[in-house]
């Protein structure tokens, strides 16, 4: 996140999340089938698809490049989380989301002790970090029972596709305008969803 975060906010918006999300679904596909996956042919197709309609509809390659450093880096952390939750039985419950926030939050204190003038929020600022952090932990929840049911591979994928979500909600919600590569990834989005889910 930390490097997501500094990729966002030094502009590279369209280089990070492409990078960091393709990668990191790369990642994942690639340990679930050395831990045992076996995606059937469907699957194989709608993972196939997945990748370059992400790529399309985080607007990939349209930024000069300078966000590559840290996106692959964010997409090693993405990885490495989707992986390890999806090795969590069924018996362990929520306990690895939850471990994993408090191993967050212990990671971010140094940062935070340093600068403590940058915790101090409005009202309205921790509600909004609140609810930011609620929808995190909620996404990581359902992630970890869809790995549960599903193979490792397949659920990465699906779980991944969330960019689409708000390329769809924005011109609806802010009457932007799609670009041609944008929806053609989104049409690709959706034929990857459904055979992932057939397969």
């Amino acid at each position: 996140m930390h490097f997501l975060n500094r990729g966002l906010s030094q502009g590279a918006m369209s280089v990070v999340v492409p990078v960091s999300a393709v990668t990191g679904v790369g990642l994942s596909v690639v340990c679930g089938v050395l831990l045992g996956d076996r995606p059937t042919a469907v699957a194989w197709l709608g993972i196939v698809l997945s990748v370059p309609a992400l790529w399309m509809v985080c607007g990939g390659g349209t930024d000069d490049g300078a966000g590559v450093p840290d996106g692959l880096p964010a997409s090693a952390g993405v990885a490495l989380q989707y992986i390890a939750l999806a090795q969590a039985g069924a018996s362990s419950g929520l306990w690895p989301v939850a471990a994993g926030r408090v191993a967050a939050v212990l990671v971010l204190l140094p940062a935070a002790a340093r600068n403590p003038r940058r915790l101090r929020l409005t009202p309205v600022r921790t509600l909004q970090a609140v609810l930011v952090g609620a929808g995190a932990a909620l996404g990581l929840i359902l992630y970890l029972l869809a790995a549960q049911r599903q193979l490792l591979a397949v659920a990465v994928v699906l779980a991944s596709l969330y960019p689409a979500l708000p390329v769809i909600l924005g011109p609806a919600l802010l009457h932007e305008r799609l670009s041609r590569k944008q929806v053609v990834g989104l049409a690709r989005a959706g034929v990857a969803t459904v055979l992932l889910s057939l397969g």
